[in-house]
This record gives structure tokens, C-alpha cells and sequence, in this order.
């Protein structure tokens, strides 16, 4: 996988956040910054599973801060 991951600490959540930018609606969390990075790499493959079964269009990893 090579897209962004964004991470920070929620303290209202109290876990830590991943956004994934390139990926619409893609964010995950967790309570170790390690847990929040397994569960981010999951979704990922869930989100390009889904959108292919869709027939939607998967972005392609374009790297830091592409998005902004």
C-alpha cells in the first residue's frame, strides 16, 4: 500500500485517528498507534474491494499532500 496515512490523537475519542486523504470516507482508529495502523491497512483493501466491486475508479497512491 501507498497511500498517505495522516495519524493523530484524538483526545474526544481517545485513540488514536488515521485518515487515508486519496480515499474518500477512508479513516480508521485505534487505541496504540500500532493498532490504528493494522486497522487503516485493513480498511484500505476493504475500500478498494468494495470499489471494485462497484465499478468504481481506484485513485491512484499519489503520495505526500497530493490532495491538498
Amino acid at each position: 500500500m501507498r497511500y498517505e496515512f495522516i495519524i493523530y490523537w484524538s483526545k474526544a475519542d481517545e485513540s488514536f485517528i488515521v485518515e487515508v486523504p486519496e480515499l474518500v470516507g477512508c479513516m480508521a482508529d485505534g487505541a496504540t498507534y500500532e493498532e490504528a495502523i493494522a486497522n487503516a491497512q485493513s480498511l484500505v483493501q476493504e475500500w478498494i474491494d468494495t470499489a471494485c466491486t462497484l465499478g468504481r475508479t481506484i485513485p491512484e497512491p499519489k503520495g505526500k499532500l497530493a490532495h491538498a
